[in-house]
């Protein structure tokens, strides 16, 4: 399956491709409270499919592990490819919409979405 013709193609002439992963933090630590993290990524390949696989990889690049300030280790593992899909914008320049989702339950992202809760900063909501 190929993108749409509109894309902006790429620094490698490529169409766009919009992934959306989902990361998952772990520790052996007691008490330790797992953290996910959604990314939005942009992937340069010829096809859906292959925008799929390229994303796969640069989640699984992204897996890693480290010691915190209490030396404890925390993990960052690769959990979900949540969508790929073309880039919305016919050219990305200031202002152009990249990527967008469409659902019915607000109460559900509200739920989902803490910065839909209110008007807390996103540094106020993770402390």
């Amino acid at each position: 399956m190929t993108t749409d013709s509109r894309s902006d193609p790429g620094s490698n002439g490529n169409p766009r491709f919009v992934a959306v992963t989902l990361m998952a933090s772990s520790s052996d630590a007691a008490h330790y409270e797992p953290m996910y993290e959604e990314c939005f990524t942009l992937v340069e390949a010829d096809t859906l499919d292959q925008a799929r696989e390229k994303a796969l990889v640069l989640a699984r690049e992204r897996e890693t592990q480290y010691k915190n300030e209490a030396g404890e280790t925390i993990r960052w593992s690769f959990l979900q490819l949540i969508d790929v899909s073309p880039v919305l914008a016919d050219r990305l320049e200031d202002g152009a919409e990249i990527y967008a989702r469409h659902f019915r339950n607000y109460d559900g992202y509200r739920a989902f979405e803490v910065l839909a809760q209110g008007s807390q900063s996103r540094d106020e909501l993770l402390e």
